[in-house]
Parts: structure tokens; sequence; C-alpha cells
């Protein structure tokens, strides 16, 4: 039976709760069928990270059937939901947890616009002002690679190291998307879906219209650094005002 201190056993109960309901958003948003894709948090303060079991339907899961696993993906015995088997894509998570030491969140889906994107093996331009904002500018296509072993980590990896984007398009596969906790790569990975969709449907009307880098630029930086809203002090109400 694993046990870990307090604090770890505390930050594991919040990720359990986190990544579990999570999953509904992506049904939500129509971004998975069936028993595919996987959402997955690293946990704060531990090299261990929780993740979707296997093949079991979205109805049924529930903190307690979220699988921990520690950074070579191994799972970690004596845990809830320790008897199931991980999601497939576990090596991948892992590999990106150990290698982007930023990453709090990955996601993969098999959303249908995305991953028709991905099929050609084509990057989709930044050619809407949403794009710039979330992405920074195109989203780009990582390497083929056979799901099991590390390969799609690897592979996501080497392709987002450096990139402003958030996503990567695996070839002939699908999306992944990173962030700075779950909840911020399960964003990435409903506008990925969104942009890639619009796009798609803007080039079927009429050519392109690109966005200059500069303007691309302003627009990623403006949405990253001042956009919604700032932490506001509530001031303390003098009892003798009127």
């Amino acid at each position: 039976m694993s046990t870990f201190g307090p604090q770890v056993e505390v930050a594991v109960a919040r990720v359990r709760a986190e990544v579990a309901r999570l999953h509904a958003e992506l049904t939500r948003y129509g971004l998975v069928v069936w028993t595919g894709g996987n959402v997955s948090g690293r946990v704060p303060g531990a090299d261990l990270f929780v993740i979707k079991p296997s093949g079991v339907s979205y109805d049924e899961l529930a903190p307690e059937n979220m699988i921990l696993c520690d950074l070579d993906g191994n799972v970690i015995e004596g845990t809830p939901g320790a008897v199931l088997s991980p999601s497939s894509d576990t090596a991948a998570h892992a590999y990106v947890y150990r290698n982007m030491p930023e990453v709090g969140g990955v996601v993969h889906t098999h959303s249908t616009y995305a991953t028709a994107w991905a099929a050609r093996g084509e990057e989709i331009p930044c050619v809407i002002t949403a794009m710039a904002d979330e992405f920074g500018g195109p989203i780009p296509v990582g390497p083929f690679a056979i799901i099991g072993d590390d390969s799609i980590g690897r592979g996501i990896v080497e392709t987002l190291t450096g990139h402003r984007s958030r996503a990567v398009l695996m070839q002939n596969h699908g999306p992944f998307t990173i962030g700075a906790s779950p909840k911020d790569a399960v964003k990435a990975a409903v506008m990925v879906e969104d942009v890639a969709r619009t796009v798609h449907l803007a080039r079927e009307a009429g050519p392109l219209v690109p966005i200059p880098q500069e303007a691309i630029d302003a627009l990623h930086q403006r949405y990253q650094n001042v956009y919604g809203q700032a932490a506001v002090a509530v001031p303390t109400m003098n009892k003798r005002s009127r």
C-alpha cells in the first residue's frame, strides 16, 4: 500500500476530482466518441500524475477510478483505481510531464475537424484572430507515431518545445494539447477543434487571408497578458460611511 504525506494526499485527491470532472467537458463539446480521448493532470508537489482508465465509459468515470501514475507511467499500486489499466496514451503523457516541467495538464481527443487536418498532415494556418489570441500562430503537425510507447510523447515535446501553440496535430492520429493545468489543456482542446472547423470552412469557401505576423504577436500578447478580469482588492467598508 503506497502512502504519501498529508499534503500530497490532499493534492492527489484534488487532481483526481478535477480530472474526473473535466472528462465531461470533452463529451459536452463533442470532442470524443465512445471511450476515446483522455485528460491527465500533474499532482503539484510530487512526481505523479492522474489519468483516465482505459476503455471505461465516460458515464462511469469518477475520482476513485482515476489512475495515479509516476512520471515513468507506472501505476502506483495500492491506490484507488490501481486495479484498472491506465489509458493507452499514458506513456505519451508521462513523457510530456518528464520533459516539460511547466506542463500541468495534457489532453488527447479525436475531435473531427482537428483530426481531419492531422489526417492530411497539414498545420492549421493562423488566419483568424481567435487563433492568434489562443495559440499565437499556426497549430503545428507532429510526426506519425505508433501508440504504445513514448514515441507520441517524444513527438509532442519535439514539436511544441519553443512553439507558442499549446496544441499539436499528431499526423494521422489527432490533437494533443498541453496547459498549465488540466483545465487549461481542456480549454486548448476545445479551442483547437473550434478553429480547425472555422478555418476548414473558410478555405472551402475561398482563399484564406493571412494575418500579418506583427498583428498575430500583438493579439497574442494582449490576450495572454491583458484580457480578462484583473484581481481587484475588495475595499473594506467604513461603518461610518453613508
